[in-house]
């Protein structure tokens, strides 16, 4: 898998798509590493570039460990291998510090910053014509099915 997109030269700025981030938290740092093939084929398709990707865990007492993908002993996890060495250097210590603060003690968390490779000829096409995005968000699913179950 050497085609992987991954960032640690970002090219033409101007042509980038929207980049988004994921902290993905695992109880009891369980991981099946279920949704590893999933991911790599959204690279793959180039749908999306990774440009972070980074595991911590959280102890009891509040403290963080980085966590080498080498170290992980998680089905699929090696396949991650093909990230390592990869930054942008988006994500750095404080980084990891503010995505620690998200999860629970005795939890893992993946953290994951990609661009939406998929998204960047609309992205330019609005900037050429003077557009600017001026808000964005994400709406979780717990919310869409609250509200579903509300109406």
């Amino acid at each position: 898998m050497t085609d992987m997109k991954t960032a640690t030269d970002f090219g033409d700025l101007d042509t980038m798509g929207p980049i988004d981030y994921l902290i993905v938290e695992f109880p009891g740092s369980r991981m099946t590493g279920e949704g590893v093939p999933l991911l790599l084929d959204l690279v793959a398709k180039g749908t999306i570039r990774i440009l972070d990707l980074a595991f911590i865990t959280k102890n009891a007492d509040g403290t963080i460990n980085a966590v080498k993908i080498a170290d992980m002993d998680v089905e699929g996890a090696k396949e991650f291998g093909v990230f390592e060495g990869a930054s942008s250097g988006l994500l750095g210590h404080e980084e990891l510090q503010e995505a620690a603060s998200a999860i629970e003690p005795g939890n893992s968390a993946g953290i994951l910053v990609y661009e939406n490779l998929w998204a960047a000829p609309l992205a330019l096409a609005w900037r050429r014509g003077g557009g600017q995005v001026v808000a964005s968000g994400r709406i979780g699913v717990q919310a869409i099915l609250a509200a579903l179950d509300a109406s």
